[in-house]
């Protein structure tokens, strides 16, 4: 992940995704969430940020500590609650098998050691053990790719662009006037090959449609409603 940038705009984070701030967290990501990790009894958040997702396993009931490599994002989720921890996903401080639950929300999209990432959390995964992966839809982030509103045509069209798919690429994107937040594109198949290659078994995927509190924000997310924004893969180390 690129340190800097994220603690330059953490705050960026902490401000418009949390605490209520976002109708996909609070809709769809959270409730998602919260379903996969009941039951749990140690949990770990990998890229924490301010700790929404450990507050919501520790609520269930689970033993929970979350993990950011930014101090910015370290500070407030420990001021908020959280037990946490300032690393990195790749080199995770904590011996094998500690937990029962690793989940990591919109998280591997800005790593780049992916495959040290994954095997560290195979590592200190539990036989059995639950792997709450959330991603920001590959179809969504592949540069260049958006929604095409075609004037030109006759009729007019509407239709999702896809970029090169197939092609890992990392983007600096503005997400808003002067943050600069860094993405790493794979393909789908990456993610579960390593995934698969670290004894991680795919159990359930899930694509759900925008929320009603998102598509509510613009008009024109209304035309892009069957397009997924979110990738959620549940696997069990075997």
């Amino acid at each position: 992940m690129s340190d800097s940038l994220w603690e330059t705009h953490a705050k960026w984070w902490i401000d418009g995704f949390t605490d209520g701030a976002d109708p996909e967290y609070e809709e769809q990501i959270l409730p998602l969430a919260a379903r996969e990790l009941e039951g749990r009894q140690r949990v770990l958040d990998v890229g924490c940020g301010d700790g929404q997702v450990s507050r919501l396993a520790a609520r269930l009931g689970a033993q929970v500590i979350g993990i950011d490599p930014t101090w910015n994002c370290v500070n407030v989720a420990g001021e908020r609650g959280t037990t946490v921890a300032r690393a990195g996903a790749a080199a995770l401080p904590f011996a094998d098998q500690s937990f029962d639950a690793v989940v990591a929300c919109l998280v591997f999209e800005h790593i780049r050691d992916v495959d040290d990432a994954i095997a560290e959390v195979a590592r200190v995964l539990q036989p059995g053990g639950r792997f709450c992966f959330f991603l920001n839809h590959p179809l969504l982030q592949t540069p260049n790719s958006g929604w095409i509103d075609d004037q030109f045509l006759d009729p007019p069209e509407q239709y999702w662009r896809i970029g090169e798919y197939l092609v890992e690429n990392e983007t600096i994107e503005e997400v808003e006037k002067d943050v600069f937040i860094p993405f790493i594109h794979r393909p789908l198949s990456r993610y579960v090959n390593a995934l698969s290659a670290n004894g991680l078994l795919l159990e359930r995927m899930e694509e759900p449609a925008p929320p009603a509190g998102f598509l509510a924000k613009a008009e024109e997310y209304m035309a892009a409603s069957t397009i997924p924004r979110l990738l959620y893969l549940r696997t069990r180390k075997v």
